[in-house]
């Protein structure tokens, strides 16, 4: 499969396939993913500006400029266990260019490449943004359990710039804020052999009823750190208090 567009024109953007060519680029692009993170209060997986310019020589990155060269918005590719698992992670848009649809242009493109360089492989994604799962839905992604994702340790490794990366410890990475995505080829090619139609996600239909889900699950898991914490604090006094009297 060989059909990934170098270059895609959408009005004043250009998508694109990233090259060395957009080697200056990888220093502001780092910036914004650390910035927005903050913001936000969830974690990017952090990458250095040499991470991303590798990605960018492998031809695994995609980026989106305005006509004039001006920077709007990145992602890349990475595989897991063998090249079975591929993410596109990192999606970044420049502040200025949020709610324009390049978002969905960028990821289209980097499904796209990884479907072109991974044909076999399970496509897959952890997000907290309700806006990258709905894009991931229109792509073909389904919501999965994290026991279904890679189990290697780098993989969730990448987890652990997040603020919420003790939710994901202590767990033993069964849950966290995050939602796990994946789409499988295998399994659509499985279904379509059988005359079935692949599974759907109607994130449209279902986007309220997991936007509560979501709240739910928020405040189980912080409920769970809060009551995690209350203990650590009282076992710290009662070793306090037994010192104490040991005095």
């Amino acid at each position: 499969m060989n059909n990934t567009p170098e270059k895609t024109v959408i009005g004043n953007y250009i998508v694109q396939v990233a090259t060395v060519e957009h080697a200056g680029l990888a220093e502001t692009i780092c910036s914004e993913m650390e910035s927005s993170a903050k913001a936000r209060g969830t974690g990017i997986a952090k990458r250095s500006p040499l991470y991303l310019l590798e990605k960018m020589k492998e031809g695994k990155a995609v980026i989106a400029t305005t006509t004039d060269g001006e920077w709007v918005g990145f992602c890349y590719i990475e595989t897991w266990d063998h090249g079975k698992f591929v993410a596109n992670s990192g999606l970044i848009v420049h502040p200025s260019h949020r709610k324009s649809g390049i978002a969905t242009a960028i990821k289209a493109m980097a499904f796209k490449l990884s479907r072109s360089k991974y044909p076999d492989a399970k496509i897959i994604g952890l997000t907290t943004s309700m806006a990258v799962m709905k894009i991931n839905s229109e792509l073909g992604y389904i919501p999965v359990p994290f026991s279904e994702l890679p189990k290697e340790d780098d993989f969730w490794k990448g987890c652990s710039s997040c603020v919420n990366y003790d939710i994901l410890t202590r767990t033993n990475r069964a849950h966290c804020l995050c939602t796990g995505m994946k789409f499988d080829p295998l399994e659509v090619a499985e279904r379509a052999e059988e005359g079935k139609k692949p599974l759907i996600w109607d994130f449209l239909k279902e986007s309220k009823l997991y936007e509560h889900w979501m709240s739910v699950k928020q405040r189980i898991l912080f409920g769970r750190e809060e009551i995690g914490k209350k203990k650590a604090g009282q076992l710290t006094r009662k070793e306090s208090k037994t010192q104490l009297t040991e005095l």
